[in-house]
């Protein structure tokens, strides 16, 4: 298949058509051995010794031994060569998602994803330019959305989690990267080195909320899981929103997650979905009522109850 059959049919940016294999490829070249997987592997060992930065179609010919000019007949730009990079580090062994845990599934897919971060702190590097088309990357998302198949959300709402979860991780992965990159010890990172000096400064008076942190060590505690417990609060909230009705999902249970997907555009389904978020909002503010009613009726009594 040509490029120029793929621009018209498929319409798919080069690098993106050459990571599907849709992409005509050079049938002539200077020795037949160099190939596009050659290329990006060696680009990849070039980034996991020196980072990002020390990639270049010029360093990645020379380390294989070629021209620059014969990278280009396979590669056509940078940018591509880092698209191809990228999907080939997405290339991750996930877990099969549990069919009736859309929790554990996500938790598992999203710890799984860190890892492409931590062996490869350049991939956070990689600018976003769209959405995501390359085939490894897609079946990343493929697996999360089979997470979240018995989670009664709309469609829009699955890839919102999805986003939500891997914007957490390439986040984390930013950080990871500069910790890498550095030279920093592992104890210079906590900081736990400076504890002593940092409790002198960082005063009650001044830092009336931080010093205590500091004080009793939660500052440079490095034993606690950051990320694990961003990732179950960020869980927390999604299960919320889902006991909650969410926005248009059924009520009733991950059954009728599929119902949903179908049916979720019907005029009448959609006018029962609103009728039930507008229940659930008055119910939500009677309780809210509630327990201001009774927060001052508490009140009352207290200054009603004589003193000893």
């Amino acid at each position: 298949m040509s490029d120029e059959h793929v621009g018209a049919d498929l319409a798919l940016p080069h690098a993106v058509a050459l990571s599907w294999g849709v992409a005509e490829r050079p049938q002539r070249g200077p020795k037949r051995e160099l190939s596009i997987e050659r290329i990006v592997d060696a680009a990849i060992e070039i980034a996991d010794a020196e980072g990002l930065g020390a990639v270049s179609m010029a360093r990645v010919a020379s380390a294989l031994g070629f021209t620059t000019m014969s990278l280009y007949r396979y590669v056509t730009s940078k940018d591509d060569l880092l698209l191809l990079m990228q999907d080939a580090v997405a290339d991750i062994e996930l877990p099969e998602p549990p069919e009736d845990d859309w929790r554990a599934g996500l938790k598992q897919w999203t710890v799984a994803n860190l890892g492409a971060f931590t062996r490869h702190p350049w991939y956070s590097r990689i600018p976003i330019s769209g959405t995501p088309m390359t085939p490894n990357v897609m079946r990343l998302i493929d697996t999360a959305l089979r997470a979240l198949r018995s989670a009664p959300l709309r469609d829009e709402e699955k890839m919102a989690c999805v986003l939500l979860l891997a914007s957490y991780v390439r986040g984390v992965g930013d950080v990871q990267s500069d910790i890498a990159t550095s030279g920093a010890t592992a104890e210079e990172v906590s900081g736990a080195p400076f504890a002593a000096a940092l409790a002198q400064l960082v005063t009650p008076d001044r830092f009336p909320d931080l010093a205590p942190l500091i004080a009793g060590g939660a500052y440079t505690n490095t034993e606690f899981d950051d990320f694990a417990f961003g990732i179950e609060r960020m869980l927390d909230g999604i299960q919320r929103y889902i006991e909650q009705g969410g926005s248009g999902a059924a009520v009733t249970g991950p059954d009728d997650a599929q119902d949903v997907g179908l049916y979720g555009s019907d005029k009448r389904v959609k006018e029962a979905a609103k009728a039930r978020r507008e229940a659930e909002k008055a119910l939500r503010d009677a309780r809210k009522r509630e327990r201001d009613a009774l927060k001052a009726a508490r009140e009352r009594a207290q200054k009603e109850r004589p003193a000893r």
